[in-house]
C-alpha cells in the first residue's frame, strides 16, 4: 500500500514534517480554503503540491497521492436548476488537478452535512479520547433541539421516554455542545451549519427520497466520467458516514447493493469507491470483507480506521476504536489489498482515518480525529501488518 496521511493545509497544526516522521509517503489534501462551488486554479494547485513535495532538507520526500475531496455542491445533490453550472465548474476543477499531475479524487454525496459525530472526545479506558456517534444523543437533537417535524418515528418507540429525561437533565451548555459537534463543522465538511440554516437546508430536501438522490448521483457520474476517463483521472466515491439516512436525509452509499446500483448505471472504469473500514463498519450487516473482494477492482483509495458498535439499535451507536480492534477485521481487509495490488501490479494508497487524541496532543489544538500521535500509531500498526503479510514496499512515484 502507499501510506499516505490527511492534510488540511498550511493552517493545520500537523504539519508536513510530522507527517514525514510518522512515516507516510503520500499525502491527502484539498484546497479547503476555496469556497464550495468555484474552480480551483492551476496556479493554487501547482502552489499546494510544490509546497508538499518540498522536503525541507530531508532526506524523506513527499507528493501529494490524493485529492480529498472536491466537494459536491448541493446545488448538485438536489438536482438543482444550476446543477449542471456547477458540475462544469467541478469537471474545470478536475481539469486542473489532472494537468498538475493529481489523477486520483475523493468526493462524497452525503446531503448537507458530511461525516456525523455527537462527541468529540470521548473518553476511554487507556485515558485517551475518541470520537463517538451515540444514537439517543442523535434523536435528542433531532426531536427536542432541531424540532424537525415527524423526527420520533425514525427512532424506536421505546427511546422517547429516556431521551426526553436526558434532555431535561442536560445544562444549556450541554444542549449548545452537542448541536456544536453536529452543525459546527468537522474536518472535510463543506460548510458549518446555524440551527436555522440547517433547518433550511432539510427543507430543501423534503420531496428527495434515496431514489432521486441516486439518480441525482447517476446524472453527475454520468457527466464527470466520460471527462475523468480521458484525463486518466479515477473518481473514488467515500461511503456515508454514518452509513444510514439521519435527519430525515437520504444516504445513498451506505451498503453492497448501494455499490453495486452505482457500478451497474455508470460502468465507467473511473468510477471508483473510496473503501472506508469505518464508515461501512458502522453497519453490523457490512460483512467488510466480501464488500472488498466483490468491489476489488474498483478501489482506488482505502481509509483504514474501525469502529465498534455499543449499541444495535438502529441508529448504532458507536466510537472510534484502535484500528486493529472493532468491527473491521483489518488483517483480513489488509491481506485482500495485497492480492488486489498484486493483481494489478501498483500500490493503492492508503490512509489511517481518526485516530485517538492521546500522550502530548491531549494538551494540544488539532482537528478531531486528526490528532497526530493516534493516527502515527495506527499507520505503524496497519505497517506491521502489511509487513507481516508479506506486503512489497513500494518506493515513491511523482
Amino acid at each position: 500500500m502507499l501510506q499516505a496521511w490527511r492534510w488540511f493545509g498550511p493552517p493545520d497544526s500537523v504539519s508536513l514534517n510530522d507527517i514525514r516522521q510518522a512515516g507516510a509517503r503520500g499525502v491527502v489534501s484539498a484546497l479547503h480554503h476555496i469556497a464550495n462551488g468555484t474552480v480551483w486554479p492551476l496556479a493554487e494547485i501547482e502552489l499546494r503540491k510544490a509546497l508538499i513535495a518540498d522536503n525541507q532538507g530531508t532526506q524523506w520526500p513527499l507528493h501529494w497521492a490524493v485529492v480529498e475531496s472536491i466537494p459536491i455542491h448541493e446545488e448538485i445533490k438536489t438536482g438543482g436548476p444550476n446543477r449542471d453550472l456547477y458540475i462544469g465548474r467541478w469537471i474545470e476543477t478536475m481539469r486542473n488537478l489532472a494537468e498538475a499531475g493529481l489523477h486520483t479524487i475523493c468526493y462524497n454525496f452525503m446531503p448537507v452535512l458530511d461525516w456525523t459525530r455527537t462527541n468529540l472526545a470521548h473518553p476511554m479506558p487507556d485515558g485517551s479520547e475518541a470520537l463517538r456517534f451515540v444514537g439517543k444523543e442523535i434523536a435528542l437533537f433531532d426531536c427536542l433541539i432541531l424540532g424537525r417535524p415527524g423526527a420520533w418515528a425514525a427512532y424506536p418507540a421505546s427511546w422517547r421516554a429516556v431521551v426526553e429525561a436526558m434532555h431535561l437533565q442536560m445544562s444549556e451548555a450541554q444542549k449548545a455542545t452537542l448541536q456544536a459537534n453536529i452543525l459546527a463543522g468537522l474536518p472535510g465538511a463543506e460548510e458549518a451549519w446555524s440551527l436555522p440554516a440547517f433547518r433550511q437546508k432539510l427543507e430543501a430536501y423534503a420531496n428527495i427520497n434515496a431514489h432521486q438522490l441516486r439518480a441525482n448521483l447517476v446524472y453527475f457520474l454520468a457527466q464527470v466520467c466520460p471527462i475523468a476517463e480521458g484525463l486518466g483521472v479515477v473518481l473514488t466515491l467515500h461511503p456515508d458516514d454514518p452509513p444510514r439516512p439521519i435527519f430525515g436525509l437520504p444516504r445513498i452509499a451506505s451498503t453492497a447493493a448501494d455499490f453495486e446500483f452505482i457500478f451497474d448505471a455508470v460502468p465507467s472504469g473511473a468510477n471508483g469507491l473510496c473503501f472506508c473500514t469505518g464508515s461501512l463498519g458502522a453497519r453490523a450487516d457490512n460483512d467488510m470483507p466480501a464488500m472488498l473482494a466483490r468491489f476489488a477492482a474498483r478501489v482506488h483509495f482505502l481509509h483504514l480506521r474501525n469502529v465498534q458498535i455499543e449499541d444495535h439499535e438502529v441508529p448504532e451507536t458507536f466510537h472510534e476504536a484502535d484500528h486493529l480492534d472493532g468491527q473491521a477485521d483489518m488483517v483480513q481487509i489488509i491481506r485482500l489489498v495485497l492480492a488486489e495490488e498484486a493483481r494489478r501490479g501498483s500500490p493503492i494508497p492508503m490512509r489511517p482515518d481518526h485516530g485517538h487524541r492521546m500522550l502530548s496532543d491531549l494538551q494540544a489544538k488539532a482537528n478531531p480525529g486528526y490528532t497526530a500521535i493516534g493516527r502515527l500509531r495506527g499507520l505503524a500498526e496497519l505497517r506491521g501488518v502489511e509487513r507481516a503479510l508479506g506486503g512489497e514496499y513500494y518506493p515513491i512515484t511523482t
